[in-house]
């Protein structure tokens, strides 16, 4: 099998192709290293099995090209992080809405099977004991930039299954909720490394608002076995799931099992949502998943724990500050 990744110089994009590579597949990794790093994917660097090209999913002959030289399609290129999408809106919008109109208009072309990454951010401020896939979504207004993300990533859903029902092209569509592992970096919002690396170095171990918010982690080991397992079956298509562990901590609890679980000096320090991005800043309070779809369809259920997480992401992020 000939796969496209796009995005696999990302954090889950590069683990996603190891997998690949593991199962024997050849791969073709696009990505502009906006938000990906050559450091993912460097131990690749002499395998005749991938091949990478640096580029855009905005520039629709190159992604014309690849498309038309593969069998199948992971399409996980997009402006990621809070951080980065309150910080430029508008090129993140451009990113996730036009360059996964142009992959999904290519791989329709060509007839190739494409699984979409998207986003629990999709529920916006829905604070359901349980996410399911059908819930509604609740978002702040359309003028705070802090909705862009999930407005965008809707209309990728949107087109997506259009393409499946109206097209006949085979899409799966995956929301994934709150991946971490080795390779994440903290830099875009990314609460679980930021963390690990304040503590690691002594910093004071931020925390935004008040700490009550929760959120649930999924190793990105399995997250990825999700997502292989959803485009190897056709049952999947024209279908949306959920995947991430059903877990819940809060944001001041997590800092304090960081802390306490590497051994940190570091205080925990509360920081307002004005400052740590920007004025009137809206936050969601819980976001938890439903899997009983993915499970029902696959038998997944994560089983890395939070504290392998940490283990994991600590190691990792030891040798980047060594």
């Amino acid at each position: 099998m000939r796969t496209l990744v796009t995005g696999g110089a990302g954090f889950i994009g590069s683990h996603l192709v190891d997998r690949l590579l593991e199962q024997g597949d050849q791969i073709v990794i696009l990505d502009d290293l906006s938000t990906g790093r050559h450091d993912n994917i460097r131990h690749l660097a002499s395998n005749q099995d991938v091949e990478f090209i640096r580029g855009s999913i905005l520039n629709s002959d190159l992604v014309d090209d690849a498309v038309r030289r593969v069998d199948r399609v992971f399409h996980l290129a997009a402006a990621v992080g809070v951080n980065l999408i309150v910080q430029r809106p508008l090129e993140s919008l451009e990113t996730n809405i036009r360059g996964s109109d142009i992959v999904l208009e290519k791989c329709h072309k060509y007839g190739r099977k494409v699984l979409v990454t998207s986003t629990s951010e999709i529920y916006g401020k829905n604070t359901s004991d349980a996410l399911h896939e059908d819930d509604d979504r609740i978002l702040g207004s359309p003028l705070k930039a802090r909705w862009s993300y999930s407005a965008a990533k809707s209309i990728e859903e949107v087109l997506a299954y259009t393409y499946w029902s109206e097209k006949g092209l085979p899409t799966v569509i995956a929301r994934l909720f709150n991946t971490v592992g080795p390779r994440q970096v903290g830099n875009y919002g990314m609460v679980v490394p930021r963390l690990i690396d304040q503590a690691l170095r002594g910093a004071p171990i931020t925390v935004y608002g008040e700490g009550t918010q929760t959120r649930c982690f999924c190793h990105v080991a399995d997250s990825v076995g999700a997502l292989i397992g959803l485009m190897d079956d056709r049952a999947a298509e024209g279908r949306v799931f959920n995947v991430g562990n059903a877990d819940e901590i809060s944001m001041l609890q997590l800092a304090e099992t960081i802390r306490t679980q590497l051994g940190s000096s570091s205080e925990i320090a509360l920081v307002p949502y004005e400052q740590a991005y920007e004025p009137g800043f809206e936050d969601m309070q819980r976001r938890r998943p439903d899997t009983t779809r993915i499970h029902d369809l696959l038998g997944w259920e994560p089983t890395r724990t939070l504290a392998q997480i940490i283990d994991d992401v600590a190691t990792d992020l030891r040798t980047r500050i060594a």
